[in-house]
């Protein structure tokens, strides 16, 4: 899949801080990300290619569709038509928090980008600067690299892998705002400090303990901000676990509940238990 005008090519997520605009899996992205989006095209310059990991996948994989190839299509055109409508009501102290990486680069001493941006699956207090949660890290962006829903049997047949190589867990499950089954982040994440930002607010540095035996670990931000400043809510993720003496697959899960309002819960799946995880983009390491 291509973001283009014709045959030319017009956008590239090879660049972090486009990355952070436009990733495939938060694809309701606004606002600041909007303008901010063109501002970093811009400053980098360079077309390149739009390309989903399904769109890359090779043989023996024909049975699944590329995950919402549509609705990725879709955010570039929005991205191009609601910058007008946008600009007017941002100020450029919004665009200046949203957009870490300047035509000046790196400006965090002491971190090192991550290219391509990761993605934090948080549970954890949205209103807290600090305390204990649980923290996953998805290396990759599962949104593309995920499973539309109606292919569920197909997945299945498949002996639960993906087209991405991933395994899906019939006990442990996740899904995002447009219904597709992601796969698992990594539980838990490196203990360390991270450049964190939502693309809305502000972009600040997240420091995670050592996990304890329970897998709980300790977090604080810096700047005052709360977990809810960094978390980029047009991003939805939930677990799904086996409910009590039910059945808990995706083929209980209704896409009709589907795309879930930016900020909103995650649907119940009949039969399951659900935990929604606050999404974090990071930007950078230290080190």
């Amino acid at each position: 899949l291509q973001v283009s005008i014709g045959s030319a090519p017009l956008l590239s997520l090879d660049s972090p801080a486009l990355a952070v605009f436009m990733a495939p899996h938060c694809r309701a992205a606004r606002g600041a990300c909007l303008i901010v989006g063109v501002v970093v095209l811009l400053g980098y310059g360079g077309a390149g290619s739009f390309v989903s990991s399904a769109g890359q996948r090779g043989g023996g994989a024909a049975a699944l569709e590329p995950p919402a190839a549509a609705v990725v299509s879709d955010l570039g055109r929005r991205a191009m038509l609601g910058l007008a409508a946008a600009a007017p009501v941002l100020g450029a102290q919004q665009v200046a928090q949203a957009m870490p990486f300047g035509n000046m680069g790196w400006k965090w001493t002491g971190f090192k980008p991550i290219r391509p941006i990761q993605f934090l699956a948080a549970l954890a207090d949205p209103q807290a600067n600090s305390g204990t949660g649980t923290w996953g890290i998805w290396p990759l962006d599962p949104g593309p690299r995920g499973v539309m829903l109606r292919n569920y049997p197909d997945l299945k047949n498949r002996g639960g892998v993906a087209p991405a190589n991933w395994k899906f867990d019939d006990s442990d499950w996740w899904l995002e705002e447009h219904g597709l089954i992601m796969e698992k982040p990594d539980f838990p994440m490196a203990a360390g400090r991270y450049v964190v930002t939502g693309a809305r607010e502000m972009t600040t540095i997240l420091t995670v303990g050592a996990p304890d035996a329970s897998g709980q670990q300790s977090w604080s931000l810096g700047d005052g901000a709360k977990l809810l400043d960094v978390t980029h809510l047009p991003c939805r993720s939930a677990r799904y676990t086996p409910g009590a003496g039910g059945a808990c697959t995706p083929t209980q899960a209704s896409q009709s509940n589907f795309p879930v309002t930016p900020g909103g819960p995650m649907p119940d799946v009949p039969g399951c238990n659900r935990q929604d995880y606050s999404v974090l983009f990071i930007l950078g390491v230290e080190g």
